[in-house]
């Protein structure tokens, strides 16, 4: 899909005050959209969904429409409580510890940093994520 819609820059802008601040963290273009990863893991992805594409990803939000959605990892046992089973967040079936959130107008940017620092001390080594944990 060539004429593909862009993240909004301001989006990216705060993703990337978080993400990058992570040691050793690094971004990359997807084949659509832009990850950030930690030692070739990707930790979060953040891409736009148009008229229903990419497909994986509006069956696993229920949107079709023009959304900005967030992937990153968090712990398949913490998913189990209800308010992650609701938007603004959904879940993806390709990875067992893989989420999604919609970010929108009323995302709560103080809790995705949290969310966030999760996903990538879940695939750091242990000495970077320590790092994070301690500040």
């Amino acid at each position: 899909m060539s004429d593909h819609i862009s993240v909004p820059e301001t989006i990216l802008s705060k993703l990337r005050l978080i993400c990058l601040d992570l040691p050793e963290a690094y971004e990359e273009q997807a084949w659509i959209g832009t990850r950030w990863c930690i030692k070739k893991k990707n930790f979060a992805h953040v891409l736009m969904l148009q008229n229903g594409y990419p497909p994986a990803y509006a069956k696993a939000s229920g949107l079709e429409g023009v959304a900005c959605l967030l992937t990153f990892r968090f712990s398949p046992k913490k998913m189990d409580v209800s308010r992650f089973k609701h938007y603004p967040f959904f879940k993806p079936v390709w990875w067992e510890d893989i989420i999604g959130i919609v970010i929108d107008d009323s995302i709560d940017w103080d809790e995705l940093e949290i969310l966030l620092k999760e996903s990538y001390c879940q695939l750091a080594p242990k000495k970077l994520a320590e790092m994070v944990l301690n500040r």
